[in-house]
């Protein structure tokens, strides 16, 4: 929910950014902005999708619309032919200068390692829902049988087993458990590097929060070599073809979730990185449960306290 949450922001951002500053391209430009953050969205959540591919396929798209209002403004807008030829031309031309290899760069180091975050909590999840339902074997019940419910018969239900023996048999139960305490050390330690890597130049936050900033670079850098970049369309698309139609002003709902989006960006507390650092911080309390699940079963409620009688299989005893 928190990324999910960081992705709509980023894109509330970039929206404002075209009804604040470039208002008469703001309707068409909104509707690339938000392909580009769907495709953030699919790529964070696991879909194969290329994230070189999906940034170029936003200024392909943004071209069109920049040179319409910005390098070449009419009173009508371009054809959707002069437009194709546009977007299809845009990497060869490059209007925008080196911003759409900035992006590419910043977004490549930035979601990868948020999209492996992801996947290694589904696979948290999945291990701890595997572990919740074991099987125990026939020796194991019969063992914890002898120890929970054979005192009885002899009348001592008060009794509890002995610390030692109780270890003896709940380890010998949860011997499968037990492997999967070196692999779930290691995964704990892997979540707290891969936390740290997105941290930095290349947090997502940082990375998402900040497009605008580079989406409104390359609309200004559009803008200053516009005359240069109006000759160079003409050698490879011909003189602009227009059609008797004007492009509607800004329709974003900037006041759309505002509450929220203004709470997740003001408040420290709210942030992704806070977040993610709380959740590694409980995490390390975790890291040696697998491995320890016996000592706590029978430390918190199955045997006796140290120095009380307790009941070692066969007999009340002072001492195990």
């Amino acid at each position: 929910e928190t990324f999910e949450m960081l992705i709509r922001l980023a894109e509330n951002y970039t929206s404002t950014l075209f009804c604040n500053a470039y208002r008469n391209m703001a309707a068409e430009a909104t509707t690339r902005v938000q392909e580009f953050f769907a495709d953030v969205g699919l790529f964070i959540f696991g879909t194969d999708v290329s994230t070189e591919e999906f940034v170029n396929r936003f200024f392909d798209t943004l071209f069109p619309v920049v040179y319409n209002h910005v390098i070449n403004p009419g009173l009508t807008d371009i054809s959707l032919e002069y437009a194709e030829c546009l977007r299809m031309a845009r990497r060869d031309i490059r209007p925008f200068g080196n911003v759409p290899q900035k992006a590419i760069g910043q977004l490549g180091r930035s979601l990868l390692p948020s999209r492996t975050f992801l996947q290694a909590l589904n696979l948290g999840i999945e291990v701890i829902n595997t572990t919740d339902h074991l099987h125990f074997s026939k020796d194991c019940s019969r063992a914890l049988l002898r120890m929970q419910y054979c005192p009885h018969c002899q009348g001592l239900t008060l009794s509890k087993p002995c610390m030692g023996y109780c270890l003896n048999v709940i380890r010998g139960c949860l011997a499968n458990m037990a492997e999967v305490d070196l692999h779930w050390r290691g995964y704990i330690q892997s979540l707290e590097e891969l936390s740290s890597a997105m941290s930095g130049t290349y947090d997502i936050e940082h990375v998402l929060l900040n497009f605008h900033s580079l989406v409104n670079d390359a609309v200004v850098q559009a803008r200053i070599n516009g005359p240069e970049l109006s000759e160079q369309v003409k050698k490879v698309c011909g003189p602009p073809v227009r059609k008797p139609t004007q492009s509607p002003g800004c329709s974003f709902d900037q006041n759309k979730d505002n509450q929220g989006l203004k709470m997740f960006s003001r408040d420290n507390e709210e942030t992704l990185a806070n977040r993610r650092k709380e959740f590694i911080s409980h995490l390390r309390l975790y890291r040696a449960f697998y491995g320890g699940l016996a000592d706590q079963l029978c430390g918190i409620e199955l045997a006796a306290a140290d120095g009380l009688p307790c009941w070692n299989g066969e007999d009340v005893v002072r001492r195990y």
